[in-house]
């Protein structure tokens, strides 16, 4: 499973668009299609570098996309496209956001539910063996093991430690 991308459509765009943003130093986060009336292209980037995103680099970003785009030609209909990047309380999409974000809460919601449950909420423990670890928050002996091919969404909780952590520049992240 791919978190990255919601759909067949989605997949397209990012064939179309990941290797040259990859040329210039940007990882995809995640790309999202849709919308009634005019539909939006999101597009969130991170920087390979593991620096914060800036203003220029999504410039950047939605320019080369936007260029990519207009030639191959994935999407028939008018589009907004807006590029941006995570955010503090930011997706986790991939393999090693779930290591990098260690130490930190996040909320995880599985496509089935696992022992009767399909959301859960707690510290990230990392990754092992292409498992999510998570521990619970009410009751701190006990872990959550969450099979990252079973994850349908996953994102940091915007907590007091996680802004502490991004004011000063100390998440895990790079």
């Amino acid at each position: 499973m791919n978190l990255i991308s919601e759909n067949i459509q989605t997949d397209k765009i990012i064939s179309v668009i990941e290797p040259s943003l990859a040329d210039l130093g940007f990882e995809l986060v995640r790309v999202n299609y849709g919308g009634g009336g005019r539909p939006l292209l999101q597009i969130m980037i991170d920087r390979a570098d593991g620096k914060d995103v800036t203003i220029e680099d999504c410039t950047l970003a939605s320019r080369t996309s936007s260029a990519l785009l207009d030639v191959a030609d994935p999407i028939r209909d008018a589009y907004q496209l807006e590029v941006s990047s995570p955010g503090i309380d930011r997706p986790l999409t991939r393999p090693k956001d779930f290591e990098s974000f260690a130490g930190y809460e996040a909320k995880v919601e599985l496509k089935q539910a696992v022992d009767g449950r399909r959301r859960f909420r707690g510290r990230l423990l990392g990754l092992q063996d292409d498992r999510v670890r998570l521990a619970d928050l009410d009751a701190e002996d006990d872990e959550f093991i969450l099979p990252f091919s079973d994850i349908a969404k996953a994102k940091l909780v915007l907590t007091d430690e996680l802004i502490a952590a991004a004011q000063k520049g100390r998440t895990n992240e790079g």
